[in-house]
């Protein structure tokens, strides 16, 4: 099985074990945490324990059109890291997506770990464009987003089911040659 792991100055991005259901739970079920996010609280542990099990399946894929990380510091646990949407070859694309825990919120913890998914994406997996989205008033999101360099191509009418409504959604994306550029400069 395919595994990885992902190093920043301050994190460890780790592949998911069977061990991380009872944080993956607690993050999934953190009303702050659910705000923005479209899969809503999960009514039961046996609901995360069935997403986690179909993460981890997902790396026996070959190619893999998946990628879920846990996002620790110094060993605790700060929240996931995603990748999706990587099957169709022609287009090298990918989405990516991520969720911390309330208690890790505002120390640079998102932005660091996307900046790390983002030279995965493009150094090992080959990827020419990256994309993301979050609901408009995700103010914290579109920071990050930002922050790392992708940018805001436009926003959807009422896309994304939260808490029985429907929200708008900014949709963001990053080239790969614009990533590079960015990283040069620094």
């Amino acid at each position: 099985m395919n595994e990885f792991t992902l190093q920043t100055t301050k994190l460890t991005l780790k592949e998911l074990e069977l061990e991380d259901l009872h944080q993956i739970h607690i993050l999934h079920s953190l009303p702050e945490t659910d705000e923005f996010n479209t899969m809503g609280i999960p009514a039961d542990i046996s609901v995360t324990e069935t997403m986690l099990a179909d993460w981890i399946g997902m790396r026996e894929l070959e190619p893999r059109t998946r990628y879920v990380f846990k996002i620790e510091c110094y060993k605790q646990f700060v929240g996931l890291i995603g990748l999706k949407n990587l099957g169709v070859p022609n287009y090298r694309s990918g989405e990516v997506w991520y969720k911390l825990h309330k208690d890790h919120w505002g120390n640079g913890y998102a932005t660091e770990a996307l900046q790390r998914i983002l030279e995965f994406c493009f150094s090992e997996l080959d990827l020419h464009r990256v994309e993301a989205g979050c609901a408009v008033e995700n103010y914290g999101s579109v920071r990050v987003l930002e922050k790392v360099g992708m940018i805001r191509e436009g926003r959807t009418k009422k896309k994304l089911p939260i808490r029985g409504e429907w929200v708008d959604s900014y949709f963001y994306a990053i080239l790969e040659e614009d990533f590079s550029a960015r990283e040069s400069r620094k």
